[in-house]
């Protein structure tokens, strides 16, 4: 894999802890409500062309948790005061499930720092009447099973995860979760009328099969946002980025592609 650092950065009196590698033009990767973990096949091969740069949310993982954080938007700001401090411009936004939600909303905020954005899988805006795995109300094995398709997959992600040396910072981070998407469950019900200010190529990438946020969700958020494109991975669940890793980076190794050309 590429060469990664790991770090503690000081960020608006929050320490967070951010993995970085690759050089090139930077690409921020928001995480979901999993946590960042560890440096993935995707983000080593991204590294190949990217400065990928990927943190944890306040209240995740070995970040801390600081007494202003209350909601997706609080995060929202806080990654724009992020890319600030770190100086960062032309940045590929990309943000998978709850960092979608984050992206989504930092985005209708203020692109003016972003080159395009992508969403994986995300949360963020509800679509009636389409049927969804709740994962508050399932078992700890169940709620990794209903992340992937390929359920072997889903065994061996399980042999890692619920061992008792990561019990806590799981906990953690399914808490500060819970906090954040509670109520209304996992969207915002504003968010949707201002999506249609994002104004930056983006690229929505959804699973086939995603149990938690169905493909419908890309559709939804391709009408609200003007330009947007949808890819559909066929064979896969909630986490694209694990479960085809070599497919989303081609994917959006891709767009980023065909975007320059077009400029």
């Amino acid at each position: 894999m590429a060469d990664y650092s790991v770090s503690m950065i000081p960020v608006r009196d929050c320490r967070i802890g951010v993995m970085r590698g690759g050089s090139g033009s930077p690409l921020l990767f928001l995480h979901g409500g999993g946590g960042a973990g560890t440096w993935l096949p995707f983000m080593a091969r991204l590294a190949e062309t990217f400065d990928v740069i990927v943190p944890e949310h306040p209240g995740f993982g070995e970040s801390e948790t600081p007494p202003w954080l209350d909601t997706v938007s609080d995060l929202a700001n806080f990654y724009l005061d992020f890319l600030k401090q770190l100086d960062l411009d032309g940045v590929h936004l990309v943000g998978q499930s709850l960092g979608g939600w984050i992206a989504a909303e930092l985005a209708v905020r203020n692109t003016s720092r972003l080159a395009s954005l992508t969403l994986a899988s995300a949360a963020g805006i509800h679509v009636k009447d389409i049927p969804q795995v709740d994962t508050f109300l399932s078992s700890d094995e169940q709620r990794i099973r209903d992340l992937f398709h390929d359920q072997k997959l889903a065994d061996a992600v399980l042999a890692r995860a619920l061992r008792p040396e990561v019990e806590d910072v799981a906990l953690r981070n399914r808490m500060t979760t819970a906090k954040l998407v509670w109520q209304p469950r996992s969207h915002d019900p504003h968010l949707q009328k201002w999506l249609h200010r994002i104004d930056v190529p983006t690229l929505l990438i959804w699973g086939e099969h995603d149990r938690l946020f169905p493909k419908d969700y890309a559709f939804a958020y391709q009408r609200l946002i003007p330009g947007s494109k949808v890819v559909i991975i066929p064979d896969c669940g909630h986490l694209p980025e694990v479960e085809k890793a070599d497919v989303f980076a081609a994917e959006l190794e891709s767009f980023i592609g065909a975007m320059r050309i077009a400029a």
